[in-house]
């Protein structure tokens, strides 16, 4: 929180001339803003485009203001039609899109971005709406007074790490992290000999970036390739460097350089189809898959997970126990390391976890958009009648 204070001061300084957002009409449907970089086809807008799309119209408005690429791709123009209003405010300054937010009456601003790469963080810092809300793209607490609240759950940010944050903590039930079951799987799965798979043998996967992977984990990694004979790790292709990189480090710890298998990026429904070639997914520390695990239990792929403190080192555990898997949380790098070689090893344990994953993977809460679409929208009921009662933002949790 004190890294996140000082980014915060630096990057975003508060203006000379602040919006005086002061009291707002009540409005008969609640507004709001989502702003982000990324409304083309990327990870937030593959997680969100569901939300977007079933927002009760009955009770919201709902505004997009894209800052990003002018994408012209399917996710863009299913995107476009998911709001009221989508604005592109690429050649507005940071105070002009502030001024649109104050002039829409925008009750409920949300940022998408935080402080992650193309963000525009300093719009909210001119406080165009009462409510400034951190979801979903910033895994972790912005240091910024301008921002009121941050959406989580009770595993990324349970009450004794609530100090770390400045923003007040809202609580969903189950995880914090919405999901679009619409996402589409392609029928066809390649054979492994087309993707570079050995026709048999254990195959670990992690397609997480490639600069998640730390040498702690790697070397659990490459201890479990020693211990399962014939196993091989399935790793995303990010650059010809990490590539030759990692080989080079799996030489050093006893491991063959082939046994390290790389998949090129692939278009979503692809991606998620070759998911079913892989039998274990083993997730990198201290950040964690976010998306990455989402597309993985979507695709019916067991993980394995290590939790710590940190809400980047939370996320899968908040996954995990809304698709009903809590077993496959370790709390430490030695039991991370134990679950999953007994998961390699022990062919009907794995089954068994496949199984349940399947069963859960449409019953569960974490790939109900509906479900999670009522909690959120409680959330900002919550936050707004807060708001027009003219009270301070203060932490809360949504009852299941």
């Amino acid at each position: 929180m004190a890294c996140a204070r000082a980014f915060a001061a630096a990057e975003c300084p508060a203006p000379t001339e602040s919006l005086s957002v002061g009291p707002r009409p009540r409005h008969d449907r609640i507004r709001l803003a989502y702003l982000s970089a990324d409304f083309h086809g990327h990870a937030t807008a593959y997680l969100m485009a569901d939300l977007f799309e079933s927002h009760d119209r009955a009770r919201f408005e709902v505004t997009g203001l894209s800052y990003g690429t002018a994408d012209t791709g399917p996710m863009r123009e299913r995107l476009r039609a998911a709001f009221d209003r989508f604005v592109d405010v690429r050649g507005l300054s940071d105070r002009e899109v502030a001024q649109l937010l104050h002039d829409s009456e925008i009750d409920i601003a949300i940022d998408l971005k935080g402080f992650t790469i193309n963000n525009r963080a300093a719009i909210f810092a001119h406080r165009g709406a009462p409510v400034q809300v951190n979801y979903l793209g910033f895994p972790g607490t912005m240091g910024a007074p301008f921002i009121d609240y941050i959406i989580a759950d009770r595993h990324v940010i349970p009450e004794r790490l609530a100090v770390a944050y400045s923003e007040k903590v809202v609580r969903l039930p189950d995880s914090y992290q919405v999901n679009d079951r619409k996402r589409r799987i392609a029928e066809r799965t390649p054979s492994r000999g087309e993707l570079g798979l050995p026709d048999k043998g254990f195959v670990f996967c992690s397609f997480n970036n490639n600069y998640k992977i730390r040498p702690a984990i790697f070397d659990v990694w490459m201890r479990l390739l020693r211990e399962v004979e014939g196993s091989v790790l399935w790793l995303l292709e990010d650059n010809a460097a990490a590539v030759a990189n990692l080989r080079r480090e799996a030489e050093r710890r006893g491991v063959a350089a082939d046994r390290l298998v790389f998949a090129p990026r692939l278009d979503l429904d692809g991606h998620l189809a070759r998911h079913r070639l892989a039998d274990l997914f083993v997730d990198t520390f201290p950040v964690n898959a976010h998306t990455t695990a989402s597309d993985a239990l979507w695709a019916g792929l067991p993980l394995v997970t290590l939790c710590g403190e940190t809400f980047v080192s939370r996320v899968a555990a908040s996954l995990l126990g809304a698709v009903g898997l809590p077993e496959l949380v370790a709390e430490s790098l030695a039991d991370y390391e134990a679950l999953a070689l007994k998961l390699a090893t022990t062919p009907a344990l794995l089954a068994e976890i496949r199984e349940k994953l399947e069963r859960n993977r449409l019953a569960a809460p974490l790939f109900d958009t509906g479900r999670f679409r009522h909690r959120i929208e409680a959330a900002y009921i919550a936050m707004y009648e807060r708001s027009q009662r003219g009270e301070a933002p203060a932490g809360f949790d949504v009852p299941p």
